[in-house]
């Protein structure tokens, strides 16, 4: 079928147009051609934005892993499908074959069945970057157990929060990992962990630094005896279109994060096709994203979508900088990579340190470039345009979310004329819209609002996990009939899209969305600590960092700062993880509050990103001495 692969612009608005126009059989014709079905749908699309309930190919029956692995044997069995890149560039890189995987798969999933795991039950996955954490998703897939992965850089009570919060029955993790010069102890945050965590009756243990690990006796395995002693052979479970698939934590504005639920078939469609066409992948291609799995990019586009492609994917353990800042150059140029995703942060990480790390290396594998998690700013835009595709490889600048599932608003390379800092037209079935705040929509170019979309895709997250209410709330309330992304945008004389950030209390920390009520919740736990805020201010690596305002309960100078600081960025370690330490910590003598009390951190906002010329009327507020006071301490 012509339009699985966009080729020019002209093509673009011509497929555009009829996915808009017929949603159903735009997505019913890809879905019929280019995956397998154990039955048919009975109807492609029911949907209601009120409830809000979405369900995409009705009634059909699959099991996703068929589509990642058992398809591909016949023809590309011999294929790498995983190709494994260790911290260590000493260690060798592991080629896994689309049928090594498919094994590997079935003796995994053979192993959950022993350990009682069936279809609907949670498992949450705790590991570092190697072949098990793609291989236990993929697991879980093949039973119908629903996996949860939680990154492997949150505190154990991150943890046990998500855990607790979707009941898991098992936990999968290391004994620890590698990265960079580190070794983290992984075993011993989920013991901690699991202290708070009744429901959990497993944990399996893989082996990866080969360190002493406190196994507890009747609950933790090693996990390699296990897989040795299990068969290979495992017919998948067949599961409804609508079965959740997965569940993916993000941070939300206020307290809990928030369980998004993923389902199989409409989830995909949309990962896959998205792939193919926004990374333009062809057969022999090495597509590598640099995403962690624990993050909805790497579900999306480092397991199901290249898989379901028949793709070979590049799975890195390490960081940019390990050991020193040539190592992604050096990786891109030793396996030929073809496709190459990543975050602005590391862009301008590695844009800080200099061409030389880039002009040790042949670069001339590469034909399309990506970003994802943040919208990217225009200097790093052009260092990576310039020095890493050299003008000739189209970057894609691609926005979306975890509740997206996939690719929403993105360039297509060698169709779609780039623009820095802009993520330009909408994909396939996409219809966005920009909202006033009195709930108006704003027609035209050149204009800016807040972004929704109006019809669903088939990879929309269906419902958070046990709360559907918020759900709601969240997404459905802002805009009637409409699911409110959380962001602004503004729209260009072309109709090109750019990103202008979150419009709530969610800020983008190298590219990991951080909630300011749970880090506040965090500081004010210390004893000394009466209240906070925390607001994001630009930072030239990080794109945002945190800057906290905090006031004592005893105000003077009776406290050492610098301890206090320390402690307060501990605390933030233990309850969320080291990605959610403040940069600066400011301590004042009261925070502006409107007359209800509310904190207001616009004028907070402008005072860490020192743009002070214009703060607005601060008379109205019930203290508007402490802005003088504020301002005059800024750090």
């Amino acid at each position: 079928m012509s339009n699985y692969h966009i080729k020019h612009l002209e093509e673009y608005y011509q497929v555009y147009r009829k996915s808009v126009r017929n949603p159903e059989a735009f997505w019913e014709e890809i879905a019929e051609e280019h995956f397998l079905w154990r039955k048919k749908w009975d109807n492609v699309l029911s949907w209601d934005f009120k409830k809000p309930e979405v369900k995409w190919f009705e009634g059909a029956k699959l099991n996703i892993t068929e589509n990642c692995l058992d398809r591909h044997l016949a023809t590309r069995g011999d294929k790498v499908a995983i190709l494994f890149e260790p911290n260590d560039p000493k260690e060798e890189a592991q080629h896994i074959t689309y049928r090594d995987l498919y094994h590997r798969v079935n003796q995994f999933a053979n192993v959950l069945k022993s350990k009682g795991i069936k279809k609907g039950d949670r498992v949450c996955i705790y590991l570092p970057m190697i072949p098990e954490l793609a291989i236990s998703l993929l697991a879980c897939a093949r039973i119908g157990a629903i996996h949860s992965v939680v990154f492997a850089g949150f505190s154990a009570t991150a943890l046990a929060t998500r855990i607790n919060d979707s009941d898991c029955k098992m936990v999968i993790t290391s004994d620890g990992s590698y990265r960079g010069k580190k070794t983290i102890d992984l075993k011993c945050i989920v013991d901690e962990a699991l202290e708070d965590c009744n429901g959990v009756e497993s944990v399996l243990v893989a082996k990866r630094i080969h360190s002493e690990c406190n196994m507890k006796e009747g609950r933790d395995e090693w996990l390699q005896p296990l897989l040795d002693a299990a068969s290979d052979q495992l017919t998948a479970t067949v599961m409804d279109a609508e079965d959740p698939l997965f569940i993916l934590y993000t941070s939300g504005s206020t307290g809990m994060p928030k369980g998004m639920v993923h389902t199989t078939a409409g989830y995909m469609v949309y990962s896959a096709y998205t792939f193919k066409n926004v990374f333009q992948y062809r057969e022999n291609d090495v597509y590598w994203c640099t995403a962690d799995i624990g993050w909805i990019t790497g579900h999306s586009y480092i397991v199901y979508g290249p898989l379901a492609n028949g793709a070979t994917s590049v799975m890195f353990e390490g960081v940019p900088s390990y050991p020193d800042y040539g190592r992604f150059w050096e990786i891109v140029e030793k396996h030929k990579v073809s496709q190459f995703y990543t975050a602005p942060t590391a862009i301008r990480a590695l844009a800080k340190e200099g061409v030389e790390h880039v002009e040790k290396h042949d670069l001339s594998s590469l034909k399309v470039l990506g970003t994802v998690g943040e919208p990217i700013n225009e200097e790093a835009w052009h260092w990576y345009d310039d020095n890493i595709g050299k003008r000739r490889a189209p970057i894609v600048d691609t926005w979306w979310q975890t509740e997206t599932g996939g690719i929403m608003i993105t360039p297509i390379p060698y169709s779609t004329p780039t623009k820095p800092t802009y993520a330009t037209l909408p994909f396939m079935g996409i219809q966005p819209a920009l909202m006033d705040e009195q709930g108006k929509e704003i027609k035209g170019n050149q204009v800016d609002g807040r972004l929704c979309i109006k019809f669903p895709w088939p990879s929309i997250a269906r419902t958070i996990w046990g709360n559907h209410q918020r759900y709601k709330e969240t997404y459905f309330s802002a805009y009637e009939n409409m699911y409110f992304t959380g962001d602004g945008a503004l729209r260009d004389e072309v109709g090109y899209y750019r990103i202008t950030g979150r419009v709530d209390d969610v800020i983008i920390v190298s590219g990991h969305n951080l909630g300011t009520a749970p880090i506040e919740d965090a500081i004010n736990e210390h004893p000394a600590v009466a209240e906070s805020a925390i607001v994001g201010f630009p930072h030239d690596v990080k794109g945002n960092a945190l800057y906290g305002y905090v006031t004592l309960k005893e105000t003077g100078e009776s406290r050492n700062h610098d301890n206090l600081r320390k402690e307060i960025n501990q605390i933030i370690t233990e309850q969320i993880g080291p990605i959610a330490k403040l940069n600066k910590i400011q301590f004042t003598n009261g925070l502006p509050k409107t007359r209800s009390g509310k904190i207001m951190r616009r004028i907070l906002r402008k005072i860490a990103s020192k743009d002070t010329s214009n703060l607005g009327d601060t008379s109205t507020l019930l203290n508007p001495e402490c802005v003088q006071e504020i301002m005059d301490n800024a750090l």
